[in-house]
């Protein structure tokens, strides 16, 4: 059984990779959620995978804190629309939704973790939409910027080493497909990887690789 305070120092490096996974139940007995950091059961900044069977639904709810959600899998549902694999999906404070899904989904989720100044609501179909050259051979679509806190996919060709660099107010990935690496380790798709505020490293990749990257968010 997950804790409720799990992973909430924001200092310490965190990989949690699939053989790490411990699905737990959700108040809906047709959602389980993979805990990645939360404060609480049921409220307050979490960050999860969350899976929806074929035919589930959550009950109501509002987001008191803001909604952050990457579609990994399947096809997502609430009352406004369907959201294929793909979408990236910000829901901000005071919204509401009836989530479910028809045919089965999985989603990566941040809850309670939006600036109060922050009300752009965002639907992006990331299939779709058009990437940007990066440093060397990356390819980067910016999704979410506010302040100093930016999210964004970016797509890694085999071969494409980054400069050693320092998270200035941290970084956190989630590896979407390929594997990629470090001189920490190798990361499968799947993986979380929270790297601290002033943390370095030297990243690479043998394979294409596409990551969810956040940061600025954890200094």
């Amino acid at each position: 059984m997950t804790p409720e305070h799990y992973n909430m120092d924001f200092s310490q490096r965190v990989v949690m990779t699939p053989k790490d996974y411990g699905w737990i139940a959700s108040p809906s007995a047709t959602v389980t959620r993979m805990p990645l950091e939360r404060a609480a059961a049921e409220s307050g900044h979490t960050t999860s995978l969350v899976t929806y069977a074929a035919g589930a639904s959550f009950a109501p709810h509002s987001h008191p804190g803001g909604e952050e959600i990457f579609v990994l899998e399947g096809i997502f549902e609430d009352e406004s629309g369907s959201y294929p694999a793909g979408t990236y999906l910000r829901n901000p404070i005071g919204t509401s939704h009836r989530p479910s899904s028809t045919n089965g989904c999985t989603l990566f989720v941040k809850l309670a973790q939006h600036a109060l100044e922050d009300q752009q609501h965002l639907v992006i179909d990331t299939r779709s939409a058009a990437f940007v050259p990066g440093y060397g051979g990356l390819r980067v679509l910016p999704l979410h910027t506010h302040g100093c806190v930016s999210t964004a996919l970016v797509w890694w060709p085999a071969g494409e080493r980054f400069v050693p660099h320092t998270h200035v107010g941290g970084e956190e990935i989630v590896v979407l497909s390929g594997a990629f690496q470090d001189e920490y380790g190798t990361y499968p798709a799947g993986t979380w990887i929270r790297s601290p505020h002033l943390s370095t490293h030297h990243p690479w990749v043998d394979e294409d690789t596409l990551i969810f990257v956040k940061t600025g968010h954890l200094g």
